[in-house]
């Protein structure tokens, strides 16, 4: 008997123990009823904006022709120098051969009229004695007799001859090392457009996109793919005018990028003109090394509002919402009545402090009831 009176009487004291810790979360959580405010406006400016690489190009074909040959797939990393993509050069190496082949008989050619011109120089044909009209009569005749009878009678100048021998053997001799200049250049100009043939990786980076696939026919300015440098990342974003005089070269702002991964990016370039038709400016963010994100995913900017301060905005305690509501729901006090009635809110930034600003649906003043229990609906009221 006296051992089941000890049982009961632990059993009651445990009761009324759990019972206390139980109730005692709710008396520091209980609902209770407070005013809508108005204060000054402490919210930032949500931008939505882009991941894009330190820096960014796009490789053309600069050449007509097949591609034959792409090095790797989206992503694959390339080193400063690295062949990219080829295009088929057959045609011009025919042509090559061609210009070879022309360069060797440009360059007999020449020798052939340098050696016109030193034969002048040692041996002039202007004195050549089988060059006299001869008078039948031995050569030595026509050098002492025929010769200086020539040039008495006005009919000959021998210097005069030798002098326009001279020249047309030296202008043999340019005509042929012009000639083979003007070979040499179409050899240069081709061996240019065979590198052109051949895509280099201007910088270490990786292929971000690609716009042809093997055997399609390209032609001089088609894109061939996206090239970037990934190791160091940027955000791009179209700030409104109003909103550029608060940022500066060099500022930090927080940004986020997905749902989770926040950072701190630097303010790295404002573009010194804005858009007519949109009225923004491009403003680039660098974001930190390393960070878990890829060229083309979303992030946000939160930048401060230039404004604030100087506005007023309607703020509730976040705990005044209705929790298991898919939408943001207040309930709405009546003191007189003591009851109440839901009423659908929009929210805006969160002004710190567990503070929620209203864009609309309350006025200030209304009176809302804090804490309310999860699920409540209207004609509840505190101590109802």
């Amino acid at each position: 008997m006296l051992k089941n009176k000890h049982v009961k009487i632990f059993v009651m004291k445990s009761c009324l123990i759990m019972t206390l810790g139980f109730a005692s979360p709710q008396l520091s959580h209980a609902a209770e009823i407070v005013t809508v405010r108005s204060s000054a406006s402490s919210s930032q400016t949500v931008l939505g904006s882009t991941v894009i690489p330190y820096k960014e190009v796009t490789i053309t074909a600069q050449m007509p022709g097949k591609v034959v040959s792409l090095m790797g797939e989206v992503g694959s990393m390339f080193k400063k120098g690295d062949t990219l993509a080829k295009i088929d050069d057959s045609q011009l190496l025919a042509k090559k051969n061609t210009l070879w082949s022309q360069i060797t008989a440009a360059q007999a050619n020449l020798k052939n009229s340098q050696a016109q011109y030193q034969r002048e120089v040692v041996s002039p044909r202007s004195k050549d004695i089988t060059a006299m009209p001869g008078m039948g009569v031995p050569s030595m005749m026509d050098i002492y007799m025929t010769r200086p009878f020539y040039e008495m009678m006005g009919d000959s100048d021998t210097d005069y001859n030798r002098y326009s021998d001279l020249l047309n053997s030296a202008t043999g001799v340019r005509q042929a090392e012009s000639q083979l200049m003007t070979i040499w250049s179409q050899l240069n100009e081709l061996d240019t457009k065979l590198k052109d043939t051949v895509s280099i990786a201007p910088f270490e980076g990786i292929i971000m996109a690609k716009m042809v696939e093997i055997g399609d026919a390209v032609q001089p300015g088609m894109p061939l793919m996206k090239y970037g440098f990934i190791k160091y990342l940027r955000l791009k974003a179209d700030v409104p005018s109003m909103l550029v005089s608060s940022l500066k070269k060099g500022m930090d702002v927080p940004v986020r990028i997905g749902s989770i991964n926040k950072a701190i990016a630097r303010v790295s370039q404002i573009y010194p003109v804005a858009d007519p038709s949109r009225h923004t400016v491009v403003v680039k963010f660098d974001l930190p090394v390393g960070i878990l994100a890829s060229p083309g995913m979303y992030a946000e900017i939160f930048l401060p509002d230039s404004m604030s301060g100087s506005s007023t905005v309607i703020t509730i305690p976040r705990t005044a919402l209705i929790e298991g509501r898919s939408l943001p729901t207040v309930l709405v006090a009546d003191e007189t009545a003591k009851t109440s009635s839901l009423r659908l809110v929009r929210l805006g930034a969160s002004q710190g402090n567990g503070i929620v600003a209203v864009v609309s649906g309350l006025k200030a003043g209304e009176k809302v009831i804090n804490n309310p229990p999860t699920g409540a609906s209207s004609g509840w009221y505190p101590g109802s």
